[in-house]
C-alpha cells in the first residue's frame, strides 16, 4: 500500500458534507485498504466558519473555496454545496489545477454536464456524480458501466422522496394535498419552500441526467417536460383505485420505437398496483430500467438524506482515488448517438380524463365524436349524473400527447362540457 495519502478537499459541510467527513474519519482504515492508499481530508470550505463541526479539525475549515481547489496537492474535490454558482466555477478550477471531482449537484449537471465533462477530459480528470440522482441507490454506475454493452429503451422512476411521501400519504389516508404536505414538512421530508420538489424541478434535473446516460445522448434540463403534482386531488386517487391503480410523480425517459429520438418528462401518472413502482412507499425512491438484453431491472432505496447520499459520494471517492493511483480515468461522457430530444407532443401513452358535463341525452355521443375526430380511441367510459350535473370519466387507448391536447381543447368548446376536471396519464402497463 502507498503510504503517501491522497488529499481530498470538501466543498460544503452541511447535512451531506458532514456525513462525508465523518465516514472518511471513522472508516479511514477500510477506505485505505479498498483504495490502496490512505485518504486525507485536506480542507473544508464553508460559508459560516463559526459553526461547531463535530469531528472536523477547525484548522481545516476555510471560507476561501477557490484557494482550496487551487492548491496543487489536492487529488480529489468533493462538491456538495449545490446550485449553479459558485459550484460550476469551483469545479472547473479544480480540473485546471489537476484535481478530479466528485459531485452531488444534479442542477448543475443537468444544465452544464456536457461542458463539465469536456473540462474533465481536457485535464485528464474524473467527474463522478452517483449521488446526484436517487441518493444511496447505485444507479448511474450500473447505467454507465454495467449496462454499457446493452441497449436501454426506457427508464421509469420515482426520484423524489418528498413527492412520493406526499402522494403515498394521500393514497393511504385519504388526506388532501395540503394536509399531506404539512405532515411532510413537519417530519423534515419537505423544505420550507417545497417548490423544487412538488413542481417537479428536482425530478426533471435527475431525468435529464438519466436520459443522457441511458441513451448516450445529450439531454439538458430545458429538454425535459415538467409538470408538478400540486393539482392532484383525493378524487384523482379515488378514480385511480377504481382502475386498480395508484398515482406517482414519475420521471420517464424513453427511446422512440424507431430509435430515432428520445423523450424525457416528469409528471404525475396513474400506474397499476401490479407494477413494482406502485409499492414504493414513504420517502423512498425506485427506478425501473428496461433494456434489450437484461430485460427489466429495478433499483430501490433511500433517495435522500445525509448518510445515504454520503454513501454514494464515498463510493465515487473510492473509484476516483483508485483511478488516480493507476494513472487512469474512468468513463467520461458518452454522447455518440447525438439523438434529438422530441417534444411532449410526440409522447404516446394512455390518458384518464374527467369531465364535468350537463346531465342530458346526447352528451356522451358528442364527447365520443370529439375523441374520434382527433384520432384518440376510447377504451372505457363511466358516467354519473344527478340534478342536471354529471361527471364523465374517459380512459383512452394509447395516443400522442398532441392528439390528446387537441381533443381536450375541442371538448372545452362544447356547450355541454362545463369543465375538464382532471387529465392524468396512465403509465406502466
Amino acid at each position: 500500500m502507498r503510504t503517501r495519502p491522497l488529499k481530498v478537499a470538501l466543498l460544503g459541510c452541511g447535512v451531506v458534507g458532514s456525513e462525508v467527513a465523518r465516514i472518511m474519519t471513522t472508516h479511514a482504515e477500510d477506505l485505505a485498504a479498498r483504495i490502496g492508499a490512505p485518504v486525507e481530508l485536506a480542507g473544508v470550505a464553508v460559508r459560516r466558519p463559526s459553526r461547531v463541526r463535530e469531528g472536523i479539525d477547525p484548522a481545516l475549515v476555510t471560507t476561501d473555496a477557490t484557494a482550496l481547489v487551487k492548491r496543487g496537492d489536492i487529488d480529489v474535490v468533493v462538491e456538495v454545496i449545490g446550485g449553479i454558482e459558485p459550484a460550476r466555477s469551483l469545479i472547473t478550477t479544480a480540473f485546471e489545477h489537476g484535481a478530479s471531482v466528485v459531485s452531488a449537484n444534479k442542477a448543475l449537471l443537468a444544465q452544464d454536464g456536457a461542458a463539465l465533462h469536456a473540462a474533465a477530459e481536457d485535464h485528464d480528470a474524473d467527474l463522478y456524480y452517483e449521488a446526484a440522482v436517487a441518493g444511496a441507490i447505485p444507479l448511474i454506475r450500473p447505467l454507465r458501466e454495467s449496462l454499457a454493452g446493452d441497449k436501454v429503451n426506457r427508464v421509469l422512476g420515482i426520484v423524489n422522496g418528498t413527492t412520493n411521501f406526499i402522494l403515498d400519504k394521500m393514497d393511504s389516508t385519504g388526506a388532501g394535498y395540503q394536509e399531506a404536505l404539512d405532515e411532510a414538512t413537519a417530519l423534515g421530508y419537505a423544505e420550507a419552500d417545497p417548490t423544487a420538489d412538488v413542481e417537479g424541478f428536482d425530478a426533471a434535473a435527475k431525468a435529464a441526467i438519466l436520459a443522457g446516460i441511458a441513451f448516450h445522448t445529450r439531454v439538458r434540463l430545458d429538454d425535459v417536460y415538467r409538470e408538478g403534482m400540486t393539482e392532484v386531488t383525493a378524487s384523482d386517487f379515488a378514480s385511480a383505485r377504481e382502475m386498480g391503480c395508484t398515482i406517482k410523480l414519475l420521471a420517464i425517459c424513453e427511446r422512440a420505437e424507431d430509435g430515432a429520438s428520445v423523450t424525457a418528462r416528469v409528471h404525475p401518472a396513474m400506474i397499476p398496483l401490479t407494477h413494482p413502482l406502485a409499492s414504493v412507499r414513504g420517502a423512498y425512491n425506485a427506478v425501473f430500467v428496461e433494456s434489450d438484453a437484461a430485460g427489466q431491472l429495478m433499483f430501490y432505496g433511500p433517495g435522500a438524506g445525509g448518510a445515504p447520499t454520503a454513501s454514494a459520494v464515498l463510493g465515487d471517492l473510492v473509484a476516483v482515488c483508485r483511478n488516480r493511483l493507476n494513472g487512469a480515468t474512468g468513463p467520461g461522457e458518452s454522447a455518440y448517438t447525438a439523438l434529438p430530444v422530441s417534444g411532449m407532443g410526440e409522447v404516446v401513452t394512455r390518458y384518464h380524463i374527467s369531465l364535468d358535463v350537463a346531465d342530458k341525452p346526447g352528451v356522451l355521443a358528442q364527447v365520443a365524436t370529439v375523441f374520434a375526430e382527433h384520432g384518440v380511441s376510447i377504451d372505457t367510459v363511466r358516467q354519473q349524473g344527478k340534478d342536471g350535473e354529471a361527471s364523465l370519466v374517459v380512459v383512452t387507448h394509447r395516443a400522442s400527447d398532441a392528439a390528446l391536447g387537441g381533443t381536450v381543447e375541442a371538448l372545452r368548446k362544447l356547450d355541454t362540457v362545463r369543465g375538464v376536471a382532471s387529465i392524468m396519464r396512465v403509465e406502466g402497463e
